[in-house]
């Protein structure tokens, strides 16, 4: 029915070494053959015993699941009078045996040096041992070979699975290290030396970074009290006097900005022009004196050319409008900003700036006199407790802390001074910011005023009874009326929406009965004639 495939297992072929997969004739099992075909094992000779294959019709024995590092097999279905010396000669063939463990149920465990050892004692599973030449039934019995869990194996194979990690933590810790980004310089401690140095580091531009850190550490960790909080506030002055740097470089830089946008808008118009170009050429060469003359293929990638270009061309020209746009917005922005109300908030806003800076300083002035006041009394102690003691030995050395006490007398005169001053200007500035209010009520009054004066002129013109009722009529009419008339244009019946209800003959009625609010005008000649109103109703208020 099928071909037989014999497969002889030979003990000279070596297989208590490792298997090389790459070698021809030596592998773990049996070369890949066919499903449909059946594998005929062949009967094994060894010393003491003789093993016989099973029937090739049988289906192959069956296995538990494969345990983590597994090196231990189950062998049962021993003959009662099997000994380890045959058990150890039988699958001494499979690899370098570490231990036997044999049971009196016709059963042992097998523990093997390498984990490649165990796939080769399976290949064993379902022969039948014979030991001898005997056929009584102690001397036989059918091999059943299968995996074993071991607490040896699961523990070495914990093992090394975390060597393993180990391994990986320190293979990722070593390239994090490679990528980490240095760690910055420790921050020295605070002394008046180093606030010399630093002082002097905080008015160079390219030191400023570091020397803010310092600054901001000394400042965090608590340095500051009453002996060293003039040299704090020097520092954080000089580091306050980067800001108009820094406003100076944005400019600086806003500038540079808008001579490159006004560079890349004049290379898109340069790159429009030609596309422009481009296109007409292509236009050109569809006209029919010259299309005639070209074939169809040349005509077809003509046309192909020709539509790409217009698209390139239509995105670009989106793209340029897209920036004037742009402009126009901000432009529009710029001319919001003029408005005299918006120029009065900015003028409420930039005093209300002004006055909270000048509080800022007087404050600091306050607290920079009261520095000064403690450094005194502080120095009056200490000269008093000295100069007991010093008036035998060195009678000339109290002069020295009196010459501080003038020096700092004078600097707190010239501290009360500016603090003055500082008030003065406060006081204008606030006098200047009363002004800058009354003017604005002064104005908002005014536009009342006009308001009242523009509705009562209105209504007084509708006190007849019919025009009351026109009015009611036509009030959305007068709203594109008040349009027009606010921008002192003149403007003509044919161009106003109308309703339904009201003709255009009874809105010029209505018209001509007021003659301070509307004007006829004519323009045009011959039959461009047009009859065209003008509203006047300000003249008078401008007069007046």
């Amino acid at each position: 029915m099928f071909p037989k495939i014999k497969i002889k297992f030979d003990p000279g072929l070596g297989l208590i070494a490792p298997i090389n997969p790459m070698m021809a004739g030596i592998s773990l099992v049996p070369p890949p053959v066919p499903s449909e075909l059946p594998v005929i094992k062949e009967i094994i000779h060894c010393k003491s015993c003789t093993l016989f294959p099973q029937n090739p019709n049988l289906p192959p024995p069956s296995t538990r699941e494969r345990p983590p590092g597994c090196k231990t097999v189950f062998v049962g279905g021993l003959p009662e009078n099997a000994t380890e010396e045959i058990i150890r000669e039988v699958f001494d063939q499979c690899g370098e045996i570490i231990a036997i463990r044999k049971s009196k149920k016709n059963f042992c465990h097998i523990r093997f040096s390498e984990e490649f050892m165990v796939d080769k004692a399976l290949y064993l599973s379902g022969y039948r041992m014979r030991i001898g030449s005997s056929t009584d039934k102690k001397d036989s019995g059918r091999i059943h070979v299968d995996f074993a869990q071991a607490r040896d194996d699961l523990y070495e194979w914990e093992c090394k699975q975390r060597l393993l990690a180990r391994e990986e933590r320190h293979r990722r810790k070593i390239h994090e290290d490679r990528l980490r980004p240095p760690s910055p310089p420790p921050i020295v401690h605070y002394s008046e030396h180093e606030a010399a140095l630093l002082a002097d580091r905080l008015k160079d531009d390219h030191n400023f970074n570091e020397a803010t850190a310092v600054l901001f550490t000394w400042i965090d960790r608590g340095e500051v009290n009453r002996r060293t909080a003039n040299h704090f506030y020097s520092m954080i002055q000089s580091a306050n006097s980067h800001v108009r740097r820094l406003m100076s470089e944005k400019a600086q830089h806003e500038e540079e900005m808008e001579r490159a946008k006004e560079v890349f808008k004049n290379a898109l118009m340069a790159i429009l022009t030609q596309f422009e170009q481009i296109t007409a050429v292509f236009t050109a060469a569809t006209r029919q004196k010259a299309w005639d003359h070209f074939s169809k293929a040349q005509r077809k990638n003509i046309d192909i050319w020709r539509k790409q270009c217009e698209e390139l061309r239509n995105a670009h020209s989106e793209e340029i409008m897209g920036i004037r746009r742009e402009e126009e917005m901000e432009m529009s922005d710029d001319d919001s900003d003029e408005n005299p109300c918006k120029k009065m908030r900015t003028e409420e806003n930039v005093c209300d700036q002004t006055q909270a800076s000048l509080k800022e300083e007087n404050d600091s002035l306050r607290w920079q006199l009261d520095a000064y006041r403690n450094e005194v009394e502080l120095l009056r102690k200490e000269t008093r407790g000295s100069s007991r003691p010093d008036d035998d030995h060195n009678p000339t050395h109290g002069h020295n802390p009196e010459a501080q006490i003038q020096l700092l007398q004078q600097n707190m005169h010239n501290m009360q001074q500016q603090l003055l001053s500082l008030q003065e200007k406060l006081t204008n500035k606030e006098a200047e910011l009363e002004q800058a209010r009354d003017e604005h009520r002064y104005l908002e009054g005014e536009v009342l005023t006009l308001r009242d004066k523009v509705s009562t002129l209105i209504c007084f013109s509708f006190n007849d009874k019919t025009l009351q009722q026109n009015a009611l009529r036509t009030s959305s009419t007068y709203c594109h009326l008040y349009v027009s008339y606010i921008a002192h244009t003149a403007f003509s019946l044919t161009h106003l929406p109308l309703i339904s209800q009201v003709s255009a003959g009874e809105l010029e009625r209505l018209m001509v009965r007021l003659p301070n609010m509307f004007r006829q005008e004519l323009s045009g000649v011959g039959a461009t004639l047009e009859k065209r109103w003008k509203f006047c109703g300000f003249d008078s208020l401008s007069s007046a």
